[in-house]
């Protein structure tokens, strides 16, 4: 505790004092502080300091409502900081990183929590803290000194095209079908999907307009397999709403996320296959474009990625192509 302290003040001094200056300051503080006892103050947390707290959380959700994140991501920042400010118990600017670290470890023990969940948790309070820090709210962001958890790199699955085939005859109406098809000719996110509107889709060039993260717009292209099964879909439609996909039943209401990833789900169990949801589409498309030759960048604009690492996270290398392309470079 004391040589804690005394650090602290050595730190402070650094810069008005020389070495000679420092160990003199370090002996001198250590002479008369020996024969005191040092207790470290607790903060007091009340009510006030909660919801000073809370204050804050809700100006970094709203600074990334501003940036464009999507209302399950804010949800997700929300839900995760707000535990951690209820479980630390502290006034944000007190915090520390041992504070932090415990909590983490604690959570991975509590809820037998993976790696990549914890690592899940530990950057997004690094995004609080980094907010925090840039505007002024505290001096210094406690997580950056907790460092990037290591996390086995699981092969994700992708949908093979024998399972697509599957899934097609699972279909038992042309919404469904023009929905998956949709989904793994141009690989968007589900959100893209139920904002799509049918004015957004242009037949003709067999291309769609679609709103992606940060409110950034995009053109994805889909095949001609495509453009049937939607132009059938559209001609049995009889509602008058604008929207590409709704509901089978009156008032004919534009699909939600909850409900495309709901439909796609019981396509899957009806099939018998395994794990399929919206976004498995996205990565087998990544996966199958990359696998054919197109360049890695001309699939980040495809799936609108801002960085190019996330587009190599979505996509892998086919081994039986590494195989061949060894043989053919290699010998």
């Amino acid at each position: 505790m004391k040589s804690r302290i005394i650090n602290k003040i050595k730190s402070k001094m650094k810069l008005y004092l020389d070495e000679n200056q420092l160990v003199i300051l370090d002996e001198t503080l250590r002479n008369v502080l020996k024969d005191f006892d040092l207790v470290e103050a607790k903060c007091e947390f009340d009510v006030k300091q909660s919801q000073e707290n809370s204050i804050l959380l809700m100006n970094f959700l709203a600074s990334k409502h501003v940036e464009g994140c999507s209302e399950r991501t804010i949800r997700y920042y929300h839900s995760t900081i707000d535990k951690m400010l209820n479980v630390v118990n502290k006034k944000i600017e007190f915090i520390s990183t041992d504070d932090l670290r415990k909590y983490l470890a604690d959570y991975k023990d509590n809820n037998n929590a993976s790696k990549t969940t914890i690592d899940n948790v530990r950057r997004v309070l690094s995004s609080f803290f980094s907010w925090l820090e840039d505007e002024d709210y505290i001096l210094k962001n406690p997580v950056r000194r907790i460092r990037k958890i290591k996390t086995k790199k699981v092969v994700k699955e992708v949908i093979s095209d024998e399972n697509f085939e599957i899934l097609r005859d699972s279909c038992s109406n042309v919404r469904d079908l023009a929905m998956i098809e949709l989904l793994a000719s141009t690989g968007i996110r589900v959100g893209e999907l139920v904002n799509l509107n049918i004015d957004d889709v242009l037949f003709n060039e067999r291309e769609c307009v679609v709103l992606g993260k940060g409110d950034s717009e995009r053109i994805v292209y889909f095949d001609a397999k495509t453009k049937i099964h939607l132009l059938k879909y559209l001609e049995n439609r009889t509602d008058n709403n604008p929207a590409l996909f709704v509901s089978f039943k009156k008032p004919y209401k534009r699909l939600g996320i909850n409900g495309v990833e709901r439909r796609i789900r019981e396509l899957g169990n009806g099939a018998n296959i395994k794990k399929v949801h919206p976004h498995k589409f996205r990565r087998t498309m990544a996966t199958n474009a990359i696998d054919k030759g197109m360049p890695i960048e001309q699939v980040q604009k495809l799936l609108g990625h801002v960085q190019i690492d996330t587009t190599m996270q979505y996509a892998m290398v086919n081994q039986s192509n590494v195989k061949i392309s060894h043989r053919k470079y290699i010998g």
